[in-house]
């Protein structure tokens, strides 16, 4: 199997392709122009462009299946070239839009990128856990994805996107690759979405938030919390045992952030678990003296899961006694909905499919 060009930085592909300035017309081409063809490559000599593919391919995924939500949420299931199936989601976060002085201001999008094939951490509410952990995705394999989505959804080069690994896998059990990719996806003649744009949704790997920290990538960090006592997250995230609470906290102190910026803690509310009132008081304390803002996010309810969806008012006296007690805390509006928005669900629907 030929190595994939996304995977290799512009730094590296010039030590493959000769002179090195072709590095940054490849870039160009296969980032801007969108090229999925090496011939495609005009101001290539034709011996490289053949060279190229002979050595090379450009897109490591096939996209097998889309579902599209009523509030234009998009699901992809892209099928990797080992046979392999991830799901990747784009998020229409705002509409197109005119100010007061007539200015028309682009519509905004936030693609949720998948960093594994399956998962090691075996959150007990997460559909992805079912399928257990086949393999690390490469740097290119992750890099694809936003790549893939853009070219489907007809988005022109320059448009901007947000980004957040927090689709299939852990991204810091892949760190290496996510590192790469990331700074691929940085490049200017790459997809040029700076780190600011950028930001790694992690369960706690408190020794692993250290590494990416070590590693001044510039982007953001959002920490899975879904619980403040050890023994529930423990029973939500059995790694819980490995990184506990107090571990993580230390490691997101220590974290570089932007002066301007908060960390971001996401908590999932389910029913009779988490979405009382000690609850949010106990999180309020525990966050105390770290700039942070708290997503409070409604369990998405799957078939054969163990967990229920909260109450529309449970989550707003959760919301409003944070807010009240000087915690930045906003309540993510559900997505998806009516279409398999649950991570794993639409791959584990596909292969149901397949087996009936």
């Amino acid at each position: 199997m030929k190595p994939t060009i996304l995977d290799f930085t512009k730094e590296e592909l010039a030590y493959h392709v000769k002179p090195a300035f072709r590095a940054k017309q490849i870039f160009g081409w296969v980032y801007h122009q969108y090229a999925q063809d090496f011939m495609q490559m005009e101001n290539l000599p034709k011996a490289l462009r053949s060279e190229l593919a002979e050595r090379f391919d450009i897109m490591p995924l096939l996209m097998v299946r889309k579902e599209e939500s009523s509030d234009g949420t998009l699901k992809y299931l892209f099928a990797l070239r080992d046979g392999k199936t991830i799901e990747t989601v784009l998020l229409r976060m705002k509409e197109e839009w005119v100010d007061e002085e007539g200015v028309k201001h682009a519509s905004r999008y936030t693609v949720c990128v998948s960093t594994q094939v399956g998962c090691k951490v075996g959150c007990s509410f997460c559909l992805t856990a079912k399928g257990g952990f086949t393999r690390d995705l490469g740097a290119g394999e992750i890099v694809a994805q936003i790549l893939a989505v853009k070219i489907d959804q007809g988005l022109e080069a320059a448009r901007r996107l947000n980004i957040v690994y927090m689709g299939m896998g852990e991204p810091l059990d892949n760190l290496e690759n996510l590192a790469k990719a990331i700074n691929i996806i940085k490049d200017e003649e790459g997809l040029s979405i700076s780190g600011k744009r950028q930001t790694v949704s992690t369960s706690g790997l408190s020794t692993k938030i250290d590494k990416l920290g070590a590693m001044d990538l510039g982007v953001h960090i959002a920490i899975s919390l879904h619980a403040v006592d050890d023994d529930l997250r423990s029973e939500l995230i059995p790694m819980n045992k490995a990184y506990n609470i107090a571990s993580i906290i230390d490691a997101v102190k220590r974290f570089p952030i932007d002066t301007r910026k908060r960390v971001m803690f996401e908590y999932l509310v389910i029913k009779d678990k988490n979405d009382d009132l000690d609850s949010a008081k106990k999180l309020v304390k525990l966050l105390s003296g770290i700039k942070a803002k708290v997503n409070l996010i409604y369990f998405n309810p799957y078939p054969g899961g163990l967990y229920e969806r909260p109450d529309e008012a449970s989550m707003k006296a959760f919301s409003d006694y944070c807010i009240a007690h000087g915690l930045l805390c906003t309540i993510r509006d559900s997505k998806g909905l009516d279409i398999s928005a649950a991570c794993g669900q639409l791959k584990e629907k596909t292969q149901e499919e397949l087996k009936a």
